[in-house]
């Protein structure tokens, strides 16, 4: 059976809500498309989502589902707006090494609001992360990872976070502004406790938390 399809595209649209959850729907949002104080409702799985050269301005995304390895987001910009939910492994921002094509080139994220999303492996790509306001424990977030990674790299860690997570930041592009995680995640995955990692990042002043 083949999925039903949804395109928001050639539109500037003000205060509309959208709700993006339909299972059997693939949604794209793209080409000469500008939301304004818009609410995005977003309940589908990131294979169902599609975000090309998008502005977004000033929108509220509610994510009912968690949203999973979405990379769509450096294709657009985003300034203004707000995230609820659960994201992990989803990048934000200006990273045009990641691919050839003209869309990679007009990423950007700006003025926007993480503090009430739950963010696990999430980046922001060549963008300025001090116009941002990230969430607060249980989740936390490195400030210039790659940059900062000898410094990381310099004290003792709980678990195989140093092993896993330090020994590679060196290794991320170098357009890596910042990596947030949610430790509960985290510390189930490399053998740790959210209090162990909440002590050992306590000691530097480019972790948020």
């Amino acid at each position: 059976m083949l999925a039903k399809k949804v395109f928001y595209e050639d539109k500037h649209l003000e205060n509309e809500r959208l709700e993006l959850t339909d299972k059997g729907t693939l949604y794209f949002l793209g080409r000469n498309l500008t939301l304004k104080n818009c609410t995005l409702v977003l309940k589908v799985a990131a294979r169902n989502l599609f975000i090309r050269e998008v502005q977004f301005i000033d929108c509220a995304f509610e994510v009912k589902q968690e949203l999973k390895n979405h990379q769509d987001w450096i294709t657009s910009s985003l300034k203004g707006c707000r995230f609820k939910g659960r994201l992990s492994g989803c990048d934000f921002g200006h990273w045009p090494e990641y691919g050839k094509e003209p869309k990679y080139q007009l990423g950007s994220i700006e003025d926007c609001d993480f503090s009430e999303a739950r963010l696990d492996g999430c980046r922001i790509m060549g963008s300025d992360p001090s116009t941002l306001w990230f969430p607060t424990w249980p989740c936390f977030t490195i400030l210039d990872p790659v940059r900062r990674a000898p410094e990381l790299l310099s004290v003792k860690w709980p678990g195989l976070f140093g092993d896993v997570v330090v020994e590679n930041l060196h290794k991320r592009p170098p357009a890596t502004r910042s990596l947030s995680e949610h430790a509960p995640t985290i510390a189930r995955r490399l053998e740790t406790t959210p209090e162990e990692l909440r002590a050992a990042i306590a000691r530097f002043d480019f972790i948020l938390y």
